[in-house]
Order: C-alpha cells, then structure tokens, then sequence
C-alpha cells in the first residue's frame, strides 16, 4: 500500500480527532514523500495530537551533530522524536557490526543531541523480546542507556512479532525491576496473532504508552491494531483514554482509513467491523431482542457500530421482525412466517442474505405488498464478441415497461454487466435522476457447485452506495449473466426505494 503526502495528511486530521496524542507521522530523512508529509503538517494546527518524528541512532563511528538523519530530527518542526536503536546483541554484532560498548553509545550520544536541540524523545529499542532471550543483561543496558541520557519513555519492541503474553510479563517484570523510575511503552508486531494481547499485558506489567496502528496496518502480518486496544484497554480495563464522543468515533476512523487505502474494510475487526455484533442464530437474535447483554460484551454505540440481525436460514421470527422494524414495515406473526419460509426456499436454491441486505429489504417489501418495481421487464440480451486482433466488445440492449411507455436502449461496456448498466441508467436515469447518486463498489462470483463445472449454479454478490450507505445485492442462477442482471436490478430498486427520499433531499440542499 502507498499513500501520497496529502491522504496522510487526511489520516493524522482523523487521528488528531479521535484524540490521539502522539502520532508518528513518519522519517522525514527517508525520501522526499516523507520531507513533503513533515512540510505540510509544519502549516497544520491540531487539537490533540502532537507529531513525532522517527529515526534511528547514529551512525558507527561519526558524532551526533554530523549525523545527516539526526540534523534532520532536530530541524524538524516536530516537538517530539522516536529513535529506534538495537537492543539484541545478535543485530549489534552481525547487523550494525559494532562492539557493545558503540552500539550502546551510539544509543546515548543520539538521545542526548535531541534533548540538546529541544526535543522530547522516546527511544525504540528494536528487538528487545529477543535480545532479552539472547542476552538479558545487555539488553537491560541498552534501555538504561537511552534513559541516563534523558529519553522520556523506553519503548520494548517485539520487532519480530514471534513472542508470547507471558514472555511479555515476564521480561517487563524484569526491567521493571531493573528500572524502577523509566517509564515504559510497549511496540507489538502480531506475527504469533498476540499484537493486541501481548501489549494488554504489557500495560498490565507496567506498561504507560501502548504503540499501533489503525486496523493493525504494517510489515508482515501487521502491528498491533491501534483501534482494539483502544476499545480494550477503555472499555475492558478502566483506562480514561478518549472522551465518550471521540470513543464513538472509532468505527468511522477504522473505516475512513480502509477506504482511503481502498481496502475493504474487514467485516470481523472486533469492536468496529461490520460483523462485529451481528446475529444469525434465531435464538441469538430473539435473545438481543429482549436484552442486547445476552449476546453483545458492548453496547456498540460506545464505539459507534451498531448491532444487526443477519438473515439466513436459521432466522426465527423474531429476526424478521427486527428486520422489518427497522425497515419500517409492519410485521405480524403471518408475514413473519412467510418470510422465514421464503428465506429458506431461496437458500436451498443457492441465495444467500447475510450480504445482501438490499435484496432482503424487497423481498420483504414483496411479502408486505409495500413494494413497486422500478420497472417492468419486457427482454435483455447481450452481445459479446472477440476479433481476430485480441480486442473485446461487448453490448446489452434492453427493453422495459415504465409508466406506461416502453423504452429500448443499447449501450457498450467494458463486460456484460457493465453495459447493461449502461442501458439501463440510459433508459430510466432521466426519470429517475437519483439513480445517478448509485455507484456498484464491489462485484463477486462464486461457483455453488464446482463439480458441475462451467454449468453451476452462480451466485452474484454486488455492492453498491450512495456515498452515505453500502448495501448488497443477490442474484442466483445457472447464467452467471442472469444472475448478474438481478443483483443489478436489486441494488438500483434498494437504493431508490431506501434512499431516494434522502438523496433527493441531499441533492436540493446540495443546489439550492
């Protein structure tokens, strides 16, 4: 992943407002990104945050002052500097390729140059777990190097991510010990799947400041993720971190970073993902009917999710009735039950409604009799056709019925469902402006029965927003076309249906 100077600037404005204090924004000696990144946020103003920049120690065998890397720290608008510097005996000696006694002031010169200059300083020291496995004694010298020459915190690095919650506990006890007055941070890499648990018991052990990232972002298999920790050590420990409106503000930031990285956003995040507090089993969701405790550790407005009940063919009632609450589609015991059956048939054919909440909205509405098509459907076809020089074209026609008039259009798209989204917009988007607000974000096909080969059934999966809201849509069928076609067909009805009101109020204001 990459990102330019300015959508980092974006993301340390969404961290600076969900109350992040320190934010290393990046090694303004690295490349001229990063220059451009630290000359920007020298013009910006935060709130909360402050900017901290990294770095590594000095170079062997040259001065502080002279060291290009350090000179840059200190003339960095930046108040406050990380300086990352080895605390394993095993990289001293075949990565550096110093003594001890260098490497250990190499640690004390740089931290004393920035203090000089005026900066606050924290000291990385860089594979410590493992230092401390190789060589306890000299890896306790490196933190007591960096803390007599003034660094405000030292922070232990599990660099390689392979070390356990009680390796942690018990090397902090240690330095603890070791050192009774340094304070203490913790920087976890998840590559054992502990990131988050190994700095939980860090702080347990004495840690004061925790480091991560948003969603966990970074080498391998990632950092610690900044957002669980948050949600942990506030909600499940005690900590006073963030106010209660910036804690709301949780879920929004995990996913403003995710789209601005053009990820998607991963649907099981704890505290913060789509499936975070969703509910299939019918008597999960009939027991968060009555009580959001029994299945729920959180109340998820805390962290600005929200519960939701996914359909599926274990949905009892009361899922539904949740469902068409929230839809505003009255709901008795009848229309439950049709409902529930319905569901059932549709799955045993091959759809699927956990991901396709635009398609359940309808099929509800169907059942309700509260439902109006968009248009009535007379014939499609599309033409795809390969030349002899490699290149494809492909072209849909349409022929519908609205209000009345029948209306045919042909348009040419990059594949077949492009191109009768083409024609589709082109007959009905004059009538129906807001279909213009729609965007298809997200498109998947998946074989149902692969033994079968190319004649399995397909199930199509599209997402599609408005800018404000994602929903999804199904369509199943031995055509992967067909089934194409219906996915699209439900995610243009879902939006106009569920959001033409709001949009429609969204683009006046947006005029007037």
């Amino acid at each position: 992943m990459s990102l330019t100077a300015a959508e980092k600037l974006r993301v340390v404005h969404a961290l600076d407002a969900l109350g992040v204090p320190l934010i290393e924004a990046g090694f303004p000696a690295s490349n001229p990104k990063e220059q451009e990144l630290f000359d920007l946020l020298s013009r910006e103003e935060l709130k909360v945050a402050q900017v901290v920049a990294f770095g590594m120690t000095r170079r062997r065998d040259i001065q502080a002052d002279a060291d290009e890397g350090l000179r840059i720290l200190a003339d960095s608008f930046a108040p406050v500097c990380t300086l990352v510097g080895k605390a394993s005996i095993l990289h001293v000696e075949k990565v550096v390729r110093v003594s001890r006694e260098e490497n250990l002031a190499m640690i004390a010169d740089s931290v004393a140059f920035l203090l000089r200059k005026g900066k606050r300083v924290l000291f990385d020291a860089e594979h410590f777990f493992d230092g401390f496995a190789l060589d306890a004694s000299y890896a306790l010298d490196c933190l007591r190097a960096a803390a007599e020459a003034g660094a405000e915190r030292v922070v232990l690095c599990d660099t390689n991510g392979g070390s356990l919650p009680p390796q942690i506990r018990m090397a902090f006890a240690v330095v603890r010990e070791a050192l009774p007055a340094t304070a203490l941070g913790m920087h976890a890499h998840d590559d054992s799947g502990c990131g988050v648990a190994n700095t939980l018991a860090a702080v347990e052990a004495g840690a004061t400041q925790v480091q991560g990232t948003v969603n966990g972002i970074g080498e391998r298999t990632g950092n610690a993720n900044l957002i669980t920790l948050v949600a942990d050590l506030q909600l499940k420990m005690g900590y006073e971190l963030l106010s209660a409106e910036r804690l709301a503000r949780l879920a929004e930031t995990a996913h403003f970073v995710d789209e601005l990285l053009n990820r998607a956003p991963d649907p099981a995040q704890p505290y913060v993902g789509k499936h975070a507090f969703a509910h299939k089993a019918g008597m999960h969701a009939a027991g968060v009917s009555v009580d959001s405790q029994t299945f729920e550790h959180i109340d998820p407005a805390l962290v600005g999710n929200h519960a939701d009940v996914l359909i599926s063919e274990l949905s009892g009632r009361a899922t539904i009735v949740e469902k068409a609450r929230q839809a505003g589609i009255a709901a008795d015991d009848a229309f439950s039950q049709r409902v529930v059956e319905r569901v059932k048939e549709l799955e045993h054919e091959g759809f699927q409604f956990e991901a396709a909440d635009g398609s359940f909205d309808l099929l509800m509405r169907k059942e309700s009799g509260d439902y109006e098509p968009l248009f009535r459907l007379e014939s499609w076809r599309v033409v795809v056709e390969k030349r002899a020089d490699g290149k494809v074209e492909t072209e849909a026609t349409i022929k519908i019925w609205l209000g009345g008039e029948r209306y045919v259009r042909t348009a040419e798209g990059n594949g077949p469902v492009n191109a009768l989204d083409k024609a589709l917009r082109d007959a009905i988007g004059e009538i129906h402006p807001h279909l213009h607000d729609i965007d298809l974000v997200n498109f998947k096909v998946r074989i149902l029965d692969e033994t079968k080969g190319t004649g399995a059934v397909t199930r199509v999966l599209i997402d599609a927003s408005d800018g404000q809201e994602v929903w999804g849509s199904i369509g199943v069928s031995e055509n992967v076309i067909a089934a194409s076609w219906d996915a699209l067909v439900d995610s243009l009805e879902y939006g106009m249906q569920a959001g033409g009101r709001r949009l429609s109020d969204s683009a006046l204001r947006s005029t007037s």
